[in-house]
C-alpha cells in the first residue's frame, strides 16, 4: 500500500462535528483554513483531491435558530438549503487563498444506483479534476428523502472514491483509528495500525458512537472500508480535530489503514466484465487495434449495433469476425449508436440533434 505522499487521487471526508462548532453552530474558520493549506500542499505535488463534506444542515440550523434537537424532514431540508450556500462559499474562500478553484457537487444515493446518473457523475467529476478543480461533494439534503439517501457521509465518501477511481480515502474523525473497543469508555482498547481484512470479529468491535452533529459511527466506517477496499482504494480513519490533520497524517500521526484488495483500475474492469451485456457493438480491424493500444472506442470504428440498450448499459465488444473481445459501458443508446456508427464526431450534432460525446465507450469503461 503506497503512502499518502504517493497517492494519485485522494478523497477526504469531513464530518459536521469537525467543521461546525457544536455550541455556537458557527463554522470553525481556523480549522478550515488549516485544512485548505493541507489540501493545497497535496495538490501542489500533482495529486487530485475530492472533498466529501457534511455541514450544510449544521450551518443552516444555526442560521435559522432551529436548535440542536432532531429536526423533522422539512426543517432539515430547509436548513440544508440555507447551509449549502455558506458551506460552498467557505470552501471557495479557503481554497481560493491558495489559487485553487472549487466546485459544488450535490448527489443522492440514486445517482450511484442508476447507471446513467453514475456515468454522468463520473464524467463530471473526472472533467473537474482534469481541470485542476477541487470538487466539494455533499449529499443533496435539500431534496433527498430517506428512500434516496446515503444517510451518512462515510459511505457516500466511499462511493465517491469508487466513482472517481481514487487510490486513497481519508475519513477524518473524532478518533485516531479503529479500536478493539470504544476508547472513550474502555481504557484497555487497542488501536489497529492496519486492517488487512474485515472479518466478523472486526465487525463485532464496531460501535455506534457519534457526536450530536454527526450521524456516522464505526459501523458506517467499516461499511465504507468494505466498499473502498474492494474497489482497490486504501482507506484511513484518522483524527481530524486538530488543525492540519492531513499534514499530521503524512508525518506519522496515529491512524488505522484498511488495505485495498486490488487496484482501482483492475477492480473496475472486473466489475464491468461481470455484468450481463444488453447488446453488442461490432468493430472493424482499425478499431480493434486502437482498443489494443489503450484507446477509447469511437463510433467511426463501429460497423454494426446489436440489441436494444440504454446509455450506461453494458454491451459486448465484438471483432470483425464476431468474436467477443470484452465489454464496456456505452455512452449512447442503441438507437443513437446506430445513427452515428461509422461516423466522425463532426457529424454527431447533425445526426443526433446535439453535439454528443466523442467516444461510444470510454477506455475507463472498457474491460478489453
Amino acid at each position: 500500500m503506497a503512502p499518502l505522499s504517493e497517492a494519485r487521487r485522494v478523497v477526504v471526508k469531513i464530518g459536521s462535528a469537525l467543521l461546525v462548532d457544536r455550541d455556537t453552530g458557527a463554522l470553525r474558520d481556523a480549522w478550515l483554513t488549516a485544512l485548505a493549506a493541507d489540501v493545497a500542499a497535496i495538490r501542489a505535488r500533482g495529486t487530485d483531491v475530492v472533498i466529501v463534506s457534511s455541514g450544510s444542515i449544521a450551518l443552516g440550523r444555526g442560521v435559522l435558530g432551529l436548535g440542536s434537537d432532531t429536526l423533522p424532514l422539512e426543517q432539515s431540508q430547509a436548513a440544508a438549503a440555507v447551509g449549502q450556500i455558506r458551506l460552498a462559499r467557505a470552501y471557495e474562500d479557503a481554497l481560493g487563498l491558495h489559487g485553487l478553484k472549487t466546485a459544488q457537487v450535490l448527489v443522492t444515493l440514486e445517482d450511484s444506483a442508476d447507471r446513467r446518473r453514475y456515468l454522468n457523475s463520473r464524467a463530471t467529476l473526472g472533467q473537474l479534476l482534469s481541470l485542476g478543480v477541487v470538487p466539494i461533494v455533499n449529499e443533496n439534503d435539500t431534496v433527498a428523502t430517506d428512500e434516496i439517501r446515503f444517510g451518512d457521509n462515510d459511505r457516500l465518501a466511499a462511493q465517491i472514491a469508487v466513482t472517481v477511481g481514487a487510490d486513497h480515502l481519508i475519513l477524518l474523525s473524532d478518533v485516531d483509528g479503529f479500536y478493539t473497543a470504544n476508547p472513550a469508555t474502555n481504557p484497555n482498547a487497542k488501536r489497529f495500525d492496519t486492517v488487512d481484512r474485515i472479518t466478523p470479529a472486526i465487525e463485532a468491535m464496531a460501535g455506534d458512537a457519534g457526536s450530536g452533529l454527526s450521524k456516522g459511527g464505526m459501523k458506517t466506517k467499516l461499511m465504507a472500508a468494505k466498499t473502498a477496499t474492494a474497489a482497490g482504494c486504501a482507506m484511513a480513519i484518522a483524527l481530524g480535530t486538530p488543525d492540519h490533520a492531513l499534514a499530521a497524517l503524512e508525518t506519522g500521526a496515529p491512524v488505522t489503514w484498511f488495505t485495498p484488495q486490488t487496484d482501482p483500475a483492475s477492480a473496475r474492469k472486473a466489475w464491468i466484465a461481470a455484468m450481463k451485456p444488453r447488446g453488442g457493438v461490432h468493430l472493424d480491424a482499425g478499431a480493434v487495434r486502437a482498443l489494443s493500444s489503450g484507446k477509447s472506442l469511437l463510433p467511426t470504428g463501429v460497423t454494426r449495433i446489436d440489441g436494444s440498450f440504454e446509455r450506461g448499459d453494458p454491451v459486448a465488444v465484438l471483432g470483425p469476425d464476431g468474436q467477443g473481445l470484452g465489454q464496456g459501458l456505452t455512452r449512447y443508446t442503441s438507437d443513437e449508436a446506430a445513427r452515428i456508427q461509422g461516423q466522425h464526431s463532426s457529424r454527431f450534432e447533425a445526426l443526433l440533434g446535439y453535439p454528443g460525446r466523442a467516444a461510444l465507450i470510454h477506455r475507463d469503461d472498457l474491460a478489453f
